[in-house]
This record gives structure tokens, sequence and C-alpha cells, in this order.
């Protein structure tokens, strides 16, 4: 399975809303595989269409311990069933998810994210969630959930709408990474710049 490269950014795709899955076929369960390939070689738990450079309401996450780690710290149930085994529905493949906040205590945790290399800060969010989405046949289920799996859910839906962990960073975070946020903005742009200006010259007269 083919890595594909991470947006960084200052992509434009990083801003954009995704459209819905509308195909459930074997583009889309290639894409995933695909997806969670390059999500595990950068050693994240999660990631999002957008962050490959396609808008879409899609996004793939494996938080099932490591062997022989710690069991994980927090609490799920999958279609109404408390504790199923996370092999059941992980990694999770998840599309046109709709994502319910549930009245929860708010907590901070320094979140990084894989289109912000080397870039972390505290970010406030619920405890627990509602999820409903539809799996790479289409079909629908519900997650609830706390913790640490309910952080990550609310992160990769958050980039499904174009929306990034730095607009809900804690300000003194994002004062202290604001150079580095915008010096990276300016590489990525600078990039994207220059793949355009090769591609154009690569064209046949």
């Amino acid at each position: 399975m083919p890595l594909l490269p991470i947006s960084y950014f200052g992509d434009p795709v990083l801003r954009t809303k995704g459209e819905r899955v509308e195909n459930f076929d074997a583009e889309l369960a290639r894409f995933s595989a695909d997806m969670l390939e390059t999500m595990r070689d950068a050693r994240g738990i999660g990631l999002a269409a957008q962050q490959v450079g396609r808008a879409l309401q899609f996004f793939v996450a494996d938080l099932r311990p490591e062997k022989g780690a710690e069991p994980p710290d927090f609490t799920w149930s999958f279609d109404g069933k408390p504790g199923a085994p996370l092999d059941t529905f992980m990694p999770l493949c998840a599309a046109n998810a709709q994502l319910e906040i549930l009245p929860d205590d708010e907590w901070l945790y320094e979140e990084g994210c894989l289109s912000f290399p080397g870039l972390r800060g505290e970010v406030a969010r619920r405890e627990k969630v509602r999820m409903r989405y539809q799996d790479l046949s289409g079909a629908t289920h519900e997650i609830v959930c706390d913790g640490l799996f309910a952080r990550c859910l609310q992160h990769e839906h958050d980039h499904c709408q174009g929306v990034l962990f730095i607009d809900r960073m804690e300000p003194r975070d994002l004062a202290r990474i604001r150079n580095k946020v915008v010096q990276l903005k300016r590489d990525t742009e600078a990039e994207i710049k220059a793949r355009k200006k090769a591609a154009k010259e690569s064209k046949p007269a």
C-alpha cells in the first residue's frame, strides 16, 4: 500500500469542508487502507481525508493498545454494546460522521497533529461524545465514548469541517508556537507554488 503525502498547514485543502461520501466501493476501501498505512507510518492515531489532499467527510483512526501495553484509559460502546472488543470496529473508517458533544466536563490535553509536524499545544474539549457514521460498506453505526477516544473523534471530525486544532488551542500555547505556525504556512505555500510551476513547465508546448 503506497504512503500518501500529508498536507501541511498552508495547504488550502485543510480549510475545506469535506463533501459527503456517496460511493462505498473498492476505491474507497483502497483509499482507507492507504490512509491507515500513512497514519501508522507517521505514528498517528487518526487521519482525515483533508490531511492527504482530499476534501471528504471521511477519516480513519486506531486507538487499540499495542501488544503488552496497558489497557486503554477510556470507555466506549459500539452499537449499544458497552466495552465491545475494539477489534470489532477498529481500525475505524468513518464516513459522513455526525458528532454529538455530550454534556460532561471539559478537559485540557496537549494535542499534536500530523499536519503540524513537531507542534503541540493544549486544547480544551468535552469528555464524552456520541458519533454516528457509515463504515466502508455504507452500514450505519454508533459509538459513544470518552477520554482520548472522544478527543480523537472530535479532532478528526473537525478536520472534515475544515477546522484545525490551532483554532481551539489555548491562547498562551498558540502564542508560544505562533512563529513556527506562520513559518510552516509560508513553507507549505512556497512548496505548492513550486510544484504548480514545475507541473506547468513540464507540459508539452
